[in-house]
Formats: C-alpha cells, sequence, structure tokens
C-alpha cells in the first residue's frame, strides 16, 4: 500500500531526530520473495502503533511518500527502489478469546500469516486451514482478501484495525467497511488509502466443518472413508502447493501472478461459443470466472514458457518464476508480454494480482 506525498530531496530531510531508527539506501530486494528491487530511500522497521506513529509523522513532516511492507510476497519492486519511506510492520503477538461456539483470535498485522493458521490448527478451530502455507503476514492478508482452495479470508474477518494516517488516529472498521472482493478490499482503493492494517480479528469454530469441495482437496481425500482431521487437511494442502509452486528457497516468487477474471453470463457465453472447453465456474447468478490457467496451458500452449530468467512455472502456469539473475523491468515486460498474449486470445484484459512498487 503506497501513501503519496510530495517527495523531496533525501539530503535535506533530518532523520536522527526521531525515536525510531529510520536508515537510508536500503536495498528491497531481500525482503521481496521475488528477489529483485532497488534502493529504499528510506526505511525503518516498527513494531508498536507508537513506533507507526512516528514513521508516518516522519513522512508527513517531510513530504515523502510511505509504503508499507509485510512479507513482501505479493509485490514487485522497480528497479530503480521506492523515492519515499518504507514501513516494514513488525507488530507481533495474537490472543485467543471464547465465544460460545467459536473463538475469536486477535492478530497483530506483522504476525506472520501460517503461524496463525498453524496454531489454529493445533487449537482445533475450524475455517482457515484451507488458506495453510501462503507467504505473508496478518496485515497483508486482509489488504489483498487472500484465498486458496474455496477459501477466502473475509469468510472469517469479523473485524480490522487500522491506524488512519491523516488524523494519526487507531479505528476500528467492521468486516461490511472494508469491502472486501475477489483479491480485494477496500485498503486497495482511494478511500481506503489513509488505513495502515494494524491488528485483525477473526471468528473461528469449534464445530468440526470442512470445505473440501475443491477438485484438488477432493482428489487428495478420494481414497479415505472417514472425514479427514484438521491436521490433515493441513497436510494435505501443504502436498498440493507443493506440487503446484516452485521452492521459494530456490526461485523468486509471488505465487499467482494474475487475477482470474469475473466476467458477465453473457461474455461467458460468447467464450464459450468460440472455446468450447474453456474451464469456468459459477460466482453468481449473473458471473462467471474464468481460469486463465487453463487458457495458458490449454489454448496458448504456454505452461512452462521461458525467456531468458523467467518462467511460467510448468506445474501451474499464473505463477511467473525469477529463475535467478532476472531483474524488476525483465518480469515486468514478460508479464505484460503473457497479459497481450491472453488479450488477443480472449479479448478481455486481465489485471495483476502484485502490487508494482516504485516507477517502471
Amino acid at each position: 500500500m503506497i501513501f503519496n506525498n510530495k517527495s523531496q530531496d533525501k539530503e535535506k530531510v533530518p532523520v536522527t531526530s526521531y525515536g525510531i531508527k529510520i536508515e537510508q539506501n536500503i536495498l528491497l530486494k531481500p525482503f521481496t520473495t521475488f528477489k529483485v528491487g532497488g534502493n529504499a530511500d528510506y526505511f525503518c522497521r516498527v513494531s508498536s502503533v507508537d513506533e507507526l506513529k512516528e514513521a508516518v509523522s516522519f513522512s508527513r513532516e517531510n513530504n515523502i511518500p510511505i509504503f508499507v511492507l509485510g512479507g513482501g510476497s505479493n509485490i514487485l519492486v522497480s528497479d530503480n527502489g521506492f523515492k519515499g519511506l518504507v514501513i516494514k510492520i513488525e507488530i507481533n503477538g495474537m490472543s485467543f478469546k471464547e465465544d460460545g461456539d467459536s473463538v475469536l483470535i486477535s492478530a497483530f498485522a506483522g504476525e506472520d500469516w501460517d503461524n496463525v493458521v498453524e496454531l489454529s490448527v493445533k487449537k482445533q478451530l475450524y475455517g482457515i486451514e484451507n488458506l495453510s502455507f501462503i507467504p505473508g503476514t496478518v496485515g497483508a492478508s486482509v489488504v489483498q482478501n487472500i484465498g486458496a482452495y474455496g477459501t477466502e479470508i473475509k469468510n472469517v474477518v469479523t473485524s480490522v484495525e487500522v491506524f488512519d494516517t491523516q488524523n494519526l488516529k487507531i479505528i476500528v472498521l467492521k468486516k461490511t467497511e472494508c469491502e472486501f472482493g475477489y483479491r480485494d478490499s477496500i485498503f486497495k482503493k482511494p478511500r481506503g488509502g489513509n488505513y495502515i492494517v494494524t491488528k485483525v480479528c477473526f471468528r473461528l469454530k469449534k464445530e468440526r466443518k470442512l470445505n473440501l469441495s475443491y477438485k484438488d482437496i477432493k482428489k487428495h481425500f478420494d481414497t479415505y472413508t472417514d472425514i479427514p482431521t484438521l491436521k490433515e487437511v493441513r497436510k494435505a494442502i501443504g502436498i498440493i502447493r507443493k506440487n503446484k509452486f516452485p521452492n521459494p528457497k530456490m526461485f523468486g516468487t509471488v505465487g499467482s501472478f494474475f487475477k482470474n477474471p469475473i466476467v458477465l453470463n453473457e461474455e461467458a457465453s460468447r467464450l464459450k461459443n468460440e472455446i468450447p472447453d474453456i474451464y469456468m465456474f459459477t460466482v453468481d447468478n449473473c458471473n462467471k470466472k474464468i481460469s486463465i490457467a487453463w487458457i495458458l496451458d490449454n489454448e496458448l500452449g504456454l505452461k512452462g514458457f521461458k525467456k531468458g530468467n523467467i518462467c511460467l512455472f510448468e506445474n501451474q502456469p499464473l505463477v511467473v518464476v525469477n529463475l535467478g539473475g532476472a531483474n524488476a523491468r525483465e518480469i515486468k515486460n514478460f508479464t505484460d508480454n503473457i497479459a497481450e498474449k491472453i488479450y488477443k486470445k480472449i479479448k478481455i484484459k486481465i489485471i495483476p494480482e502484485v502490487v508494482f512498487v516504485g516507477k517502471f
């Protein structure tokens, strides 16, 4: 999330008069899972709301833009870096509160998302097990409204605590105020542009209720005669993801690069007439979601497509992989080219899931 202010010369900005440590010219590449990116003019880590307030005050007083960094797992940082202040959110901690047949979890924005899932599974709490092993932080999870295998985080969110950069105060948004959509939320829109997520509250169920409808999960448990346990579902998600995504320790990636487009039924009918076997599924009475992975594989033959040090992953073509040595401009050119090929085929403009940081 980028907060824009008028930028000014970094040499003119004093950084030693603030309580928090503000560093200059910090390479962002190590903070991103794509393993690319230039320097941030200014960089700081915040571990409390008070420190966040100081960082935002520094930005406001010196008229420089802010980029809020979580786990760096859904961003492409320009080779030119970011001409402003990068705030890395490291506000950690979580708590559990019994509430009838459910449990309320409060988790600070800097918590590793999968730590929350892992602990919830250990406590036999249902609702987020299908979101296992998604990289990133709790704060980023609601900004993106992460989803996988038939589940979205919006299904369990009750409220989101945010820091308002305009009045420098904490406010709490109800779930309905978060305007969750497909990989979308108010935090990605101009009207939510002054909010920095600090804490999220989830409601998970004690009752044994699993979502096993997604085809990959259903296939995994085909031979099971009993209902799988939470632990078994989490393990299955790990196996499925391992087969679909490259090893993040070896390669740079942000997972799925593009959103699957949602189109009106009339547009879906047009596509069905042109491509009878096209894979799509119903979103609601008026809309269908088109599988871009299917298009890339079956219509364009681009699964595993490689150019230079970048490729579409051989097991899941929605996943763009930095094989090593690629820079951000090359990744941007590669993905722009893929988007153009898709448009020529289906006449639909596809949108990246990824956030572009800095000037390309």
